[in-house]
């Protein structure tokens, strides 16, 4: 065919894999801030699914909460196993 062109693949798995990384050192720093012990609370809230173990200070619940708690547990998974 005359002037076919390639069809460009993107992986949307790779940006969401960062971003689920930049939320979890995120809320991480923001816990720690705060006086928590980060990864108590982060599995705390990975664990029940309750966002009252995460904190509200500098919207770390809310950004916390954008990400399905199965990809935490996946890229957590994923990074131990690197």
């Amino acid at each position: 065919m005359k002037g076919a062109t390639t069809t460009t693949l993107f992986d949307i798995s790779e940006v969401n894999d960062i971003k689920v990384k930049e939320t979890l050192k995120y809320v991480y720093d923001v816990l720690e801030e705060r006086g928590y012990n980060p990864i108590n609370q982060i599995v705390g809230y990975i664990m029940s699914g309750d966002l009252g173990y995460i904190s509200s200070y500098k919207e770390a619940r809310n950004r916390i909460s954008k990400i399905d708690r199965v990809l935490l547990i996946e890229e957590l998974i994923k990074s131990y196993l690197k």
